[in-house]
């Protein structure tokens, strides 16, 4: 495992950190630092140390497959893993990894444990797509951007034909996009905010479908998912899934859990006396963002803080929760409300969840940002499972060799997106 490995390189494919490596070998932390900047080189047992207390240690439960499928899938704009937990419960491998935060990538080490590099810019992969594994299926929370014109003037000028996918390009969509037109997975899930279908006037969202639908080929479904059947909490997502040839998969069919049975926010919180009180918010915060509320209020707007107890759903959990929490607070008689820890937020995500166990290992700062950021992984897990008989189909024929989407193919997208407005 260690060769051609720096120090650096080991400790993070066995996702410990640098005061782990100190504890565990009852060293100065300052001696790891040497070796983690490269100053000096640890020797041959120290390595063989390492790996042992690793294979000692009890393994999250994420970090096996359950299913009975066998296939191959990569994991774009990765995240902290969320849509991964999902598809390698159904018996997916992931074979390649890209998120571009160090400290989302940091937390995704701590809780998958892999024989592949974790890969930071995606672009350099759709580039160049040879260089990512072959896989069957293809996840990506990609962001959502729009999308620009201004080279189509120019194309038309050169007499260049182009289509929608030309229009994507600059933005992750089209990378995405380039990796399926030269893998050509069987499937592929992707997933994004709500307001994706409206972005941008819903221009950007047509380009999407046109692209996928018209130009790669696929037959395509969206829908947009509440999580509030699986998890105190009301998140919507899109998702959109496509298959390679045309399966009976219903995306739009699919049977949801009845939301008013679904959980409420005591079954996720801490005790009371076990929550820290910095998690408590103080004197002056607490006063700001109650005269904020009653500014609001007074023009009208329900714009302010959000108090939830332990019989209610939340709203949603955002990236900016790490400021000052007023989307989901929670209240506590007779003292000023708090926030979630980024346990619970580990929890009301469905990233920690019966059994199954979470590490965070960064700062609530940046653990806040990773859950805000992150899909509810009970709704992944849902769909895989509601998938998992069509991929078993469509992998019975993987050894056929997938057939190139003509070149022709791509310059048709313009026509038809304007047909259908």
């Amino acid at each position: 495992m260690t060769e051609n490995l720096s120090f650096h390189e080991f400790r993070q494919r066995l996702g410990m950190s640098v005061d782990e490596v100190a504890q565990e070998l009852e060293c100065d932390v300052s001696t790891v630092y040497r070796w983690e900047r490269g100053e000096t080189v640890p020797k041959a047992h120290i390595y063989r140390s390492l790996e042992m207390i690793d294979s000692l240690k009890p393994k999250p439960v994420q970090e096996a497959s359950a299913g009975d499928l066998s296939f191959r899938f990569i994991d774009l704009f990765a995240g902290i893993g969320g849509l991964r937990i999902g598809f390698q419960g159904i018996g997916g491998h992931c074979v390649f990894t890209s998120e571009w935060d160090k400290n989302a990538q940091e937390t995704y080490r701590k809780n998958f444990r892999d024989n592949h590099e974790l890969h930071g810019d995606v672009r350099q992969f759709s580039e160049n797509p040879d260089l990512i594994p072959e896989h069957d299926l293809l996840l990506a929370g990609f962001p959502c951007q729009p999308f620009s014109i201004a080279g189509v003037s120019k194309k038309n000028a050169l007499g260049r034909p182009h289509g929608f996918l030309c229009d994507t390009q600059g933005t992750l969509f089209y990378d995405t996009a380039e990796i399926i037109k030269h893998h050509r997975p069987k499937a592929f899930v992707l997933e994004n905010v709500k307001n994706l279908e409206s972005h941008d006037g819903g221009k950007t969202f047509r380009t999407i479908m046109n692209v996928l639908e018209n130009e790669l080929k696929y037959h395509v479904q969206k829908r947009v998912i509440s999580s509030a059947p699986w998890v105190p909490q009301k998140r919507e997502r899109i998702f959109i899934i496509g298959f390679r040839e045309k399966t009976d998969f219903d995306l739009l069919g699919l049977e949801l859990p009845d939301a008013a049975d679904g959980p409420k926010l005591g079954s996720i919180l801490d005790r009371h006396e076990d929550v820290e009180p910095k998690y408590t918010l103080t004197p002056r915060l607490w006063e700001y963002l109650q005269k904020y509320k009653e500014k609001h209020n007074s023009k009208g707007n329900g714009f302010g803080y959000s108090l939830f107890g332990p019989n209610d759903v939340t709203r949603t959990l955002s990236a900016r929760y790490y400021k000052d929490g007023s989307e989901i607070l929670v209240d506590q008689p007779g003292e000023r409300p708090r926030r979630l820890t980024p346990t619970e937020c580990a929890r009301l995500m469905g990233f920690e969840r019966g059994e199954r166990t979470w590490k965070i290992g960064v700062s609530d700062t940046q653990a806040y940002r990773q859950f805000g950021n992150a899909v509810v992984v009970p709704v992944v897990e849902f769909l895989a499972n509601a998938m998992k008989p069509y991929l078993a189909a469509a992998l019975s024929n993987r050894r056929e060799v997938p057939e190139e989407v003509p070149a022709a193919d791509f310059q048709q997208g313009r026509a038809m997106a304007e047909a259908n407005g």
